[in-house]
């Protein structure tokens, strides 16, 4: 079973956040998720948190 998360973190030093069905809601299921939406560029991914979205 999945929950909708709201991962924040930055990219290039600019603040964003998006949101992603994840199983655990673990660093490395977000950064994953990162990896998918932003494919080369989620190498300069930094200062990730995860939360259950409301």
């Amino acid at each position: 079973m999945t929950t909708k998360y709201v991962i924040k973190y930055k990219i290039d030093g600019e603040r964003r956040w998006d949101f992603a069905q994840l199983t655990e809601g673990t660093l490395e299921e977000a950064r994953a998720a990162l990896e998918k939406i932003h494919g080369d560029d989620a190498a300069s991914i930094t200062d990730i948190t995860v939360s259950k979205a409301l």
